[in-house]
């Protein structure tokens, strides 16, 4: 059980938690304005560059946590 303790309970709070506050960035951007989709394409590219980087560092972290234990 130490095992999951030091290694992969730190990797769900710290994307957890993380993902929370990253969600509620989105969600204020959105709410307040400054991402405007019907104008200009590229805020959308950029919403949607900003959810591919979460994901990819997820991965990133999860693959190097998953082979460094196995």
């Amino acid at each position: 059980m130490e095992l999951f303790s030091h290694s992969w309970l730190p990797f769900f709070y710290l994307y957890g938690v993380g993902g929370l506050f990253f969600l509620s960035g989105i969600l204020i951007i959105k709410k307040s304005g400054s991402l405007k989709f019907n104008d200009n394409a590229v805020h959308g590219r950029w919403l949607k560059v900003l959810y591919f980087g979460f994901i990819w560092y997820v991965l990133i972290h999860f693959f190097l946590t998953y082979f460094a234990l196995k």
